[in-house]
């Protein structure tokens, strides 16, 4: 039973496995993300702009903007990673909560904006 536990906490890799097209779902993952992200951008700002613009509205927009950069600026270097080998390396804990934290804090950002 020891090498029945063993193999399954060490799977040998499969050699029929074709990881051609993870890369590929990677990457379009990552532009959808930064998509919906810029369409989150533009509405804060169309919100924040529209209807009279307070201060509160104006500095949430211009946080959703500048958030949605930082989510762009990960997204594209991850992207890079993922281009430059068939293994990149796992996202790393500290980016991925960036992102993370960048995705709720446009959240965040886009209720104020409607309750605002």
């Amino acid at each position: 039973m020891s090498g029945d536990a063993e193999s399954a906490r060490h799977p040998t890799p499969d050699p029929d496995r074709d990881p051609g097209l993870q890369p590929e779902r990677t990457r379009l993952a990552w532009r959808r993300t930064t998509l919906a992200g810029a369409v989150v951008a533009v509405l804060g700002a169309k919100t924040a702009l529209s209807g009279g613009a307070s201060g509160v509205s104006v500095a949430g927009g211009a946080l959703v903007c500048l958030l949605w950069l930082g989510v762009l600026f990960l997204a594209h270097r991850r992207i890079v990673a993922v281009a430059a080998s068939n293994r990149p390396p796992a996202l790393g804990p500290p980016r991925a909560a960036a992102v993370a934290l960048c995705t709720v804090a446009m959240a965040a950002c886009g209720a104020v904006l409607i309750v605002a």
